[in-house]
């Protein structure tokens, strides 16, 4: 028969994740106190865990107040059984870096086909004006900005 312990963190993780039939609790006791072995089907490790182990966290603070009452120092082990699921999921991940990468690999090349295009366009424009009105261009632009700052707004 369970102990309170185990049926406790079993009701908690059955009513989270999607394959109740799945979850067990293995407990034993050493010299740090009680470890309580949970495991899930693979597709529920994530439900289990929770972002950032949120709800890792948030089970093993329940079972903290059990341990207080019960005057019994518990330690909760969620065991990664691994499967065709997590092998699934590190090669979705893997072809979605590739994915990313060769994205960002395009998007590379054109921002350098952009900024040579706009060099181009500069040296085109630099061309066919002299250079004496580069200053009052510069005159001109300092003025717009100044006459900006003086609007109330």
């Amino acid at each position: 028969m369970a102990t309170i312990d185990e049926q406790f963190v079993e009701f908690i993780v059955k009513s989270l994740v999607g394959n109740p039939d799945a979850v067990s609790v293995k407990r034993t006791i050493d010299e740090k106190g009680v470890l309580l072995e949970l495991s899930v089907a693979p597709d529920d490790l994530g439900r289990v865990i929770g972002k950032r182990g949120a709800t890792a966290q948030s089970i093993r603070t329940l079972l903290r107040a059990l341990g207080t009452k019960n005057d019994a120092r518990y330690n909760l082990k969620i065991v990664d059984v691994g499967g065709e699921s997590r092998e699934r999921y590190n090669n979705q991940e893997s072809s979605q870096s590739e994915e990313i990468e060769e994205t960002k690999e395009e998007d590379t090349q054109q921002d350098e086909v952009s900024e040579t295009e706009e060099k181009v366009e500069d040296v085109e424009e630099s061309t066919d004006e002299p250079v004496e009105e580069e200053p009052d261009r510069l005159k001109k632009t300092r003025q717009e900005l100044e006459d900006l700052d003086d609007l109330e707004i």
